[in-house]
């Protein structure tokens, strides 16, 4: 083999190896920020549809990624409780006054008639581990009226047919780390849904998004804008609060 070739050959290898690993690390910085041991907070969804504005409340409580309890405070939805315990999500209506196991197909459907399914709340896994990842790119984005220079993340699920959008897209801003918006795509490549972020806290020495702005694109001339208030990072919180008793009471 030529010298050269072999030489350029082995230079483009390694630097497409520390570029693999450049993504990696972009991806840990993001789970660094965002994924919790625990979080208590207070929330507000205002969801905006077919010309119609609805805003709900709530107070919610979340441990890893097998338990949150969700009540909602607005006066027509007061009572309506979500229970994840052990992977199973069950829901509570004042209406009916029964409890609704909600999986298969149904965790796919829009929650609360928001641009969010079930899945999309209830998941707090790691995407370094479920997603691998390159950088496709570098670009200017125009986020809450100013310019943020952002690495353009490609991501590929790593076990085919465990994740609902087998295919993301991800601006990551170069200075802070913070996911600054995310495509969400299934195996087709047709988009499915996008995110933006509006604002973030620093809460325990973390950058958490705190306001975002969700699209389902299936759904026409629709948003929903989720905003957490007063929340509280890696605090124990009793087993109590996610019990069968507490969804029922």
């Amino acid at each position: 083999m030529n010298r050269i070739f072999l030489l350029i050959t082995m230079m483009l290898t390694v630097a497409s190896v520390a570029f693999s690993q450049t993504a990696e690390e972009l991806l840990r910085r993001i789970d660094d920020n965002e994924i919790y041991s625990t979080i208590e907070y207070e929330g507000e969804i205002i969801i905006e549809h077919g010309g119609r504005r609805f805003v709900k409340t709530m107070k919610a409580w979340a441990r890893g990624n097998a338990d949150s309890f969700i009540e909602f405070t607005n006066p027509e939805d007061r009572g309506t409780k979500y229970l994840k315990r052990g992977g199973r999500l069950m829901m509570y209506s004042p209406d009916n006054e029964g409890v609704m196991l909600i999986s298969g197909h149904m965790l796919k459907e829009s929650m609360m008639g928001s641009d969010m399914s079930y899945e999309d709340t209830i998941n707090n896994d790691p995407l370094v581990a479920r997603y691998n990842a390159v950088i496709s790119g570098s670009e200017v984005l125009n986020s809450n009226g100013g310019s943020r220079d952002a690495w353009v993340l490609d991501l590929t699920e790593k076990r085919r047919g465990r994740e609902s959008y087998p295919k993301r897209k991800l601006w990551i801003d170069k200075e802070t780390g913070d996911l600054l918006r995310y495509e969400l795509f299934a195996l087709s490549g047709a988009k499915l849904k996008d995110y933006n972020l509006i604002r973030v806290e620093t809460i325990t020495g973390r950058r958490f998004p705190v306001e975002v702005e969700i699209r389902d694109l299936l759904r026409r001339d629709s948003k929903t804008t989720f905003i957490m208030r007063n929340a509280i990072l890696d605090k124990p919180i009793p087993d109590s609060v996610f019990s069968q008793r507490n969804l029922e009471r």
